[in-house]
């Protein structure tokens, strides 16, 4: 049966309180069965309400666990409305040594979707069926470019500012969310296509490793009927000029996350690249994609600054793919 409109004079939905909070609904209804932290309203005596006391509840309790505290006690202190005290009791803690050292503060998300917070709250607490979960609703909901563009990228920004900012601490965090990002934008990449004129190759350049903008792109385009060929991370120069002769693309995309692995040489060595009878010799679109790029000039080479831009340059390139 499925669940009622998310809110109502009786209060939200489990759905709407898990997205909220970035917490699972199955990790909501174990709460309620083995903790009692559960809503006070069930509405026609089956679907459960939560009311603004039941959800500032909740909120407590993902705090107290996100500081190390167990589930049972900290399920009882929110019930008790206890659980003000418990985070400089773990600060304190970690600071003598004895505590848990996991890092379960705030991110700063600044002005961003409300899902972006709970994706955070449950990236933080290594959540990760949580994480699985808000994922896959975001691109259910929104679709795989405004998923990206507007949860994933400011979540995964966020986690990497606070990560550059608190030294070693939320690297742990970093890598099980981009784990999952990867996981679902692949989940969501159709099967390699068989082209009908040259495929849309994709590389990182030299030296790169940040490849979830080009694994956005290579679903994206697969969602578009576009053929495409990922080669991934730091891609040898050599091995990228070997395949752009082998394949003999529309386009191909080079992507660099910073300034010091942006290329222009070998960017204008790809476009100069030619292939096919003489006569009728072609070359491709080259897309320098990536924030590395910024302020270099480019001539003749289209840089896309959003993944909705990206797509539309390179489904043109192809041949008008994109509806």
């Amino acid at each position: 049966m499925a669940e009622p409109p998310e809110e109502s004079s009786g209060g939200l939905t489990t759905g709407a309180v898990a997205r909220r909070l970035g917490v699972a609904p199955t990790t909501l209804r174990s709460w309620d069965r083995r903790y009692g932290i559960g809503p006070a309203v069930r509405a026609d005596g089956r679907h459960r309400r939560w009311t603004p006391r039941d959800v500032a509840m909740l909120e407590t309790m993902c705090g107290l666990t996100s500081a190390g505290v167990p589930p049972a006690e900290a399920a009882r202190m929110a019930r008790e409305g206890t659980g003000g005290t418990v985070p400089t009791t773990a600060a304190a803690a970690r600071e003598q040594g004895t505590g848990r050292s996991h890092a379960a503060g705030t991110l700063p998300l600044g002005d961003v979707r409300q899902e972006c917070r709970g994706l955070a709250r449950a990236a933080v607490r290594l959540d990760a069926p949580a994480v699985e979960e808000l994922l896959a609703g975001a691109v259910a909901e929104h679709g795989l470019t405004v998923a990206w563009q507007e949860v994933m990228v400011p979540t995964l920004h966020a986690v990497g500012r606070k990560w550059a900012s608190s030294g070693d601490r939320y690297v742990e965090v970093e890598h099980l969310l981009s784990w999952h990002v990867s996981t679902v934008l692949r989940r969501h990449t159709r099967p390699p296509a068989a082209p009908v004129a040259g495929p849309v190759l994709l590389a990182c350049v030299p030296g790169e490793q940040h490849t979830l903008p080009l694994e956005a792109l290579n679903a994206g385009l697969g969602q578009l009927g576009v053929p495409t060929r990922m080669f991934g991370a730091a891609v040898p120069a050599e091995a990228l000029t070997a395949a752009v002769q082998r394949l003999g693309p529309a386009a191909v995309v080079l992507w660099a996350q910073a300034r010091s692995s942006a290329s222009l040489p070998l960017a204008g060595h790809v476009a100069a690249t030619r292939w096919g009878v003489t006569g009728a010799r072609r070359r491709p679109l080259v897309v320098p994609a990536g924030p590395g790029w910024a302020g270099r000039p480019t001539p003749g080479m289209p840089r896309p600054t959003s993944l909705r831009e990206a797509l539309d340059i390179l489904s043109g390139a192809f041949g008008g793919a994109a509806p």
